[in-house]
């Protein structure tokens, strides 16, 4: 089995959950190992967008309070039904 036919095997087991992830890193090596120069502006930009992404991942999301009864009334569903907002 070559090398690619393993990476196939091994992203076929993978959940979908986790193949965006492998995406965005396999254009992340694509960008690193193209023949782009280190100091050329799309060079740059790649290395902006990939600190952008990696930042977003540390943001807290903090739930809001409801500020209507309608909106406690629609929380309180998808609690019953196990769900979270």
């Amino acid at each position: 089995m070559t090398i690619r036919e393993t990476a196939i095997a091994k992203l076929q087991q993978l959940p979908e959950s986790l193949l965006q992830e492998v995406s965005d890193f396999i254009d992340l090596l694509v960008i690193e190992k193209s023949n782009i120069p280190i100091n050329h502006p799309e060079s740059e930009r790649a290395k902006k967008w990939a600190r952008w992404f990696e930042s977003l991942e540390q943001v807290e999301i903090k739930p809001t309070e409801p500020i209507s009864d309608y909106q406690e009334f629609l929380l309180d569903k998808y609690r019953q039904q196990g769900l979270e907002l």
